[in-house]
């Protein structure tokens, strides 16, 4: 028995048919039933090749004219780009095009494609690879990508650590500033809001760790977590000495918990002066 598996790209003007693989089963047996891992495998990374070309070229194509005067854009050159997936590193042509003479343009020629494919790597790739990463060693976690995805091979320890790094320093860019109060409003409009759900509890607690390099000095870390009786948990943690803003991190991870101005919050932990502080003015 055969299995011939094509992939139909339809646009408003044409159709692309594509065989991505054919697939051949001689005997009855059970390692021969459905995919097998090497099989899924090639066929993702095969589907993904032919997938994000057809929605490269097309979107090459609706960047080529100038949006000012409609007229084409003329090729300066080409490159080759590396696109990391979930299913396999891509090389992508990327041309190099000439800006319109009818506007002026600090740069006389620009990439579109770069701006596409910004950072050269998946969102869903990110993703995992933080995910896994936050919960395993990077090695093991560079492990589990390849045996279960068509990612490349280079795939490796060094790799998932920059890449949750970036993420990492995304996320930080994100977060809002620190202040002292994040309580808002008063009470009048505190009784206005919606019917609290149940209190929020927070346990809280700090301890030392000893220093990797200098095995003589120690550094001090907060965590905890956050716990709603109708929703999931959440943990936290951070270096007192090295973040700049521990109480505006505790305070978006409660607020993405739902809390509320006028709903309770519990919080459990030892008198330490630092983890007072934190706890704070984050809710009345």
């Amino acid at each position: 028995m055969k299995f011939l598996i094509h992939l139909i790209a339809e646009s408003e003007v044409d159709q692309h048919v594509q065989e991505i693989a054919c697939l051949e089963r001689k005997e009855h047996r059970l390692e021969d039933v459905g995919l097998t891992l090497r099989e899924a495998k090639k066929l993702l990374g095969a589907i993904q090749q032919r997938m994000v070309e057809q929605q490269v070229e097309e979107y090459l194509e609706t960047q080529r004219s100038c949006p000012h005067c409609a007229r084409a854009r003329g090729l300066k050159g080409s490159h080759t780009v590396t696109f990391q997936t979930l299913f396999g590193n891509l090389e992508l042509c990327s041309p190099r095009w000439n800006h319109c003479g009818c506007r002026p343009k600090p740069a006389k020629t620009f990439s579109p494609l770069l701006e596409l494919l910004d950072g050269h790597v998946s969102p869903e790739r990110l993703y995992l690879e933080t995910k896994w990463a936050s919960l395993i060693s990077f090695e093991l976690a560079a492990h589990l990508l390849k045996d279960t995805l068509p990612v490349a091979e280079t795939v490796n320890a060094a790799g998932v650590r920059n890449h949750l790094h970036r993420v990492a320093e995304r996320a930080e860019a994100a977060l809002g500033d620190e202040k002292v109060s994040f309580i808002e409003g008063c009470p009048r409009e505190w009784a206005a809001l919606p019917h609290p759900q149940p209190p929020l509890t927070v346990g809280i607690d700090g301890c030392y760790v000893r220093q990797w390099e200098d095995k003589k000095a120690h550094f001090e870390v907060i965590v905890g977590k956050s716990m709603a009786e109708n929703g999931p948990s959440r943990c936290f943690g951070f270096v007192q000495t090295y973040d700049e803003k521990p109480k505006r991190r505790l305070f978006e991870l409660l607020k993405r918990q739902g809390m509320q101005m006028n709903q309770r919050v519990m919080f459990f932990s030892d008198g330490g002066t630092d983890i007072r502080e934190v706890q704070l003015y984050l809710n009345p």
